[in-house]
């Protein structure tokens, strides 16, 4: 079974930037399209990123023009990298696949966005 495992996160200030890494244990993003998700304390997780297989990004209205979602094949890892970030991204974040598959879900990264 392969394993998804998030780093990266930490506090950083309004306006920062944080890149965060998922490494995936096997080789699947030529299987699945990969996204990020996060879930602020109180709220429902909800999808910010995806890549699919074939390179094409889609991104939530909330992070657009802000994060980057990318890909290392060679490594398997996929990154997000966040810019202008606002108190409002304060959240767990985490990779798996889009759709999610329930057996993928890592531990996630948390981000917190605070002067």
């Amino acid at each position: 079974q392969v394993q998804l495992v998030e780093s990266g996160g930490g506090l950083v200030q309004p306006g920062g930037s944080l890149r965060l890494s998922c490494a995936a244990s096997g080789s699947i993003f030529s299987i699945y399209a990969m996204g990020w998700y996060r879930q602020a304390p109180g709220k429902q997780r909800e999808l910010v990123a995806t890549l699919a297989s074939g390179g094409r990004a889609n991104y939530a209205d909330s992070v657009k023009g802000r994060f980057t979602i990318s890909r290392d094949n060679a490594k398997n890892t996929v990154y997000l990298q966040m810019n202008s970030l606002k108190p409002e991204d304060t959240a767990v974040y985490y990779c798996n696949t889009q759709p999610a598959l329930r057996n993928y879900w890592g531990q996630g990264t948390q981000v917190t966005v605070s002067s």
